[in-house]
């Protein structure tokens, strides 16, 4: 699976004139997570992560190639929850290793859709964020509460790695946030389409669209991704098989 590695790979360089904190998973360090969704009132928030305008990047990408994944890790760029003082700019970006997936193409499209969607149900103690698939964007609010309990970026991706292993086709996760003002936030959220993009197009492939690549609004994507053309005619004729 390597549709999404150009862009994996295009994040880790944009993210090269930065210096990252690094923690390797220690599952006994995790964040508690409350296991529904907690509300944090505005009363009771210090600040949110992609408030008053700043932006709130989110996407995933999948990979079979363990050279992008050394273990289990989480990478900051930029200050953690306890040192931030007021609303910041951020991103989150999971990175995920995964098993050769069996099955036919639409069982590999779900079963990469099952993953992306663990990020629905992390739920850390005092961390309220809120998604929005159209934009791209994950807003965080975190409680006064919880940063005096002491809540990290460490904690908080330690949550989220522990429930995205819960999957069996996720080998490894490396979780990245970034708050670091000067970070290129425009192309995580370039990253973040074209990510989108991919997936949509393996949607089209699997509907079963003819393979008049002219008449495509998403030729650019099969184009530029390694292995999408191949996995695109390789749907028309198993369609005309049947």
């Amino acid at each position: 699976m390597k549709l999404f590695d150009s862009v994996i790979t295009a994040t880790q360089t944009q993210l090269d004139a930065f210096t990252p904190q690094v923690w390797d998973y220690e599952e006994r360090k995790a964040w508690p997570d409350v296991g529904v969704s907690e509300l944090v009132l505005q009363r009771d928030a210090a600040y949110e992560l992609g408030g008053s305008g700043f932006p709130a990047v989110n996407f995933t990408c999948v990979t079979t190639d363990s050279d992008f994944i050394d273990q289990n890790q989480v990478l900051l760029y930029g200050s953690d929850l306890g040192r931030l003082k007021k609303d910041a700019p951020y991103a989150r970006i999971a990175l995920l290793q995964i098993k050769p997936l069996e099955g036919d193409d639409e069982a590999a499209y779900r079963a990469i859709r099952d993953m992306e969607f663990v990020k629905y149900h992390v739920f850390p103690k005092g961390y309220m964020f809120r998604i929005s698939s159209g934009d791209f964007r994950e807003q965080v609010r975190v409680s006064k509460t919880a940063l005096r309990n002491g809540i990290s970026f460490q904690g908080v991706g330690f949550d989220f790695i522990r429930q995205y292993l819960k999957n069996p086709n996720i080998v490894k996760v490396k979780l990245i946030f970034v708050t670091e003002p000067k970070a290129p936030y425009k192309l995580f959220q370039d990253s973040a389409k074209k990510a989108n993009d991919i997936t949509k197009t393996l949607t089209h492939i699997l509907d079963g669209m003819a393979t008049d690549c002219s008449a495509c609004n998403l030729k650019p994507i099969c184009d530029e991704v390694e292995g999408m053309r191949e996995l695109h005619f390789k749907q028309a004729k198993k369609g005309k098989a049947h």
